[in-house]
């Protein structure tokens, strides 16, 4: 579960990118000594004491003139907005600066908790060089050396102590479920018809949905919580910082939810960046339904059906395990047929296979389909367990891992989705040395 979002805002070459980088484990940010490298804000995932987070990168803020300085104080003033913590970064060689000073005074007016890393303390001797900082009136400065990774842990200490438990992420023993997809394809209409009230703003005007809205209600005796997201556009074509911050919130939606309904417009059809949306639900592991929504406005005949169902398969090879559902929202048409599916989904994720059963599947599996030999060895699965669900995850321990060729997981996945169903939900097969 992400416990909250982190910006790291600071003027240009004091080593933002590197302690993103240091946070998130991984090269993701461009690291270089040239100022400006990074222009707009990247993202990623980190953990600190078993506590998950958004890390957001920026782009260095100057008040001089700079190429693409607006845009780069526009994406930092999103990023401000949308982080519950704030790393404020400064170099201790360059001591404090008039650009650190309009950074200080920014990060005042927003009101959030700021994190003050002294970064480029490569030496205990530079330790005299924060003090200074203490001017910027935002606490105690911190030393820090991104670079070697000193005080870094200190800074991470700091960072999770900011985070406070969001009570809408919980909603303990409820199955959340969101509504994702491209910008009007009915998202918030079909969210009004599951709830049979009008309890979002529904318009024709892309974008109308700003934020993620999260709805509890009752349905047949069980407890849900629907989370309408706005329109996610496909990254390289979101220019205003309001599409934007819909797109990390719709992210963070798919996290919180155990069920993302996406939701394709019947109407224009499958468009190119319906298979950048659907990807978010699928690399985070969560259960998928299809709705091909404004079924009423499709000119059908007794194939129509069959034939876009082949289409959606086709193009959405990753998501052969979601089923699909045709539905109008606007006339509120097989609406009845989504809230069963939802149940049926979330228990397939959930659903875990005794070992011994789980064995006995393989064992037949290999018997029937043994492994190819790649440079005269086979591979040999000795046994298997079922190690987690939502989304279900099995370990595979074998004689060399290598061995294991994405085409024989695929062919495993299948016979396991034969066995026991597994509707709709992602199936997550490893291979690990037995020892």
């Amino acid at each position: 579960m992400i416990h909250g979002i982190v910006a790291i805002v600071g003027r240009p070459n004091v080593g933002k990118s590197t302690i993103f980088n240091r946070m998130v484990g991984e090269r993701k940010s461009i690291v270089e000594d040239t100022p400006g490298v990074t222009r707009d804000r990247i993202y990623g995932k980190a953990e600190w004491l078993t506590k998950e987070f958004r890390v957001i990168d920026t782009g260095g803020i100057q008040v001089e003139d700079q190429p693409f300085r607006d845009e780069i104080h526009m994406q930092v003033e999103i990023a401000i907005e949308e982080a519950d913590c704030i790393v404020f970064v400064v170099s201790g060689r360059e001591g404090l600066t008039s650009d650190d000073q309009y950074i200080g005074r920014m990060l005042q007016k927003s009101k959030k908790p700021v994190i003050l890393a002294v970064n480029k303390i490569d030496d205990i001797s530079l330790n005299d060089n924060i003090y200074e900082f203490y001017a910027l009136g935002l606490g105690d400065p911190m030393p820090v050396s991104a670079v070697h990774g000193i005080g870094m842990g200190d800074v991470l200490d700091q960072v999770i102590t900011c985070f406070h438990e969001n009570r809408k992420s919980d909603y303990e023993g409820m199955t959340k479920f969101c509504v994702i997809g491209r910008p009007n394809v009915g998202k918030s209409s079909l969210v009004n018809a599951i709830l049979q009230q009008d309890r979002t703003i529904v318009s024709n005007i892309e974008g109308t949905t700003r934020d993620a809205i999260d709805t509890p209600f009752r349905h047949e005796g069980k407890e849900y919580v629907v989370i309408d997201t706005a329109g996610i556009r496909k990254r390289g074509k979101i220019y205003e910082n309001i599409e934007k911050y819909s797109v990390l919130r719709a992210m963070s939606a798919i996290e919180r939810s155990d069920v993302v309904l996406f939701v394709i417009d019947g109407e224009s059809g499958i468009r190119e960046q319906d298979k950048h949306v659907a990807g978010y639900a699928h690399e985070a592991g969560k259960g998928v339904i299809i709705i091909y929504n404004k079924w009423d406005a499709v000119e059908k005949d007794e194939r129509m059906m069959h034939k876009i169902e082949k289409e959606i398969r086709t193009q959405f090879l990753y998501l052969s395990y979601a089923p699909i559902l045709f539905v109008s929202a606007l006339k509120r048409q097989r609406i009845q047929t989504i809230m069963p599916m939802i149940d049926a989904v979330h228990d397939s994720s959930l659903l875990r296979i005794p070992t011994s059963v789980l064995n006995e599947v393989i064992n037949d599996a290999q018997l029937i389909t043994p492994p190819s030999t790649h440079n005269g060895k086979r591979l040999k699965i000795f046994y298997s367990s079922q190690v987690s669900v939502a989304p279900p995850t099995f370990i595979l321990f074998v004689n060399d891992p290598e061995l294991f060729h994405f085409s024989y997981r695929r062919y495993l996945e299948n016979q396991l989705r034969e066995a026991f169903s597994f509707e709709g939900t992602t199936l997550r097969i490893l291979a690990r040395e037995k020892r």
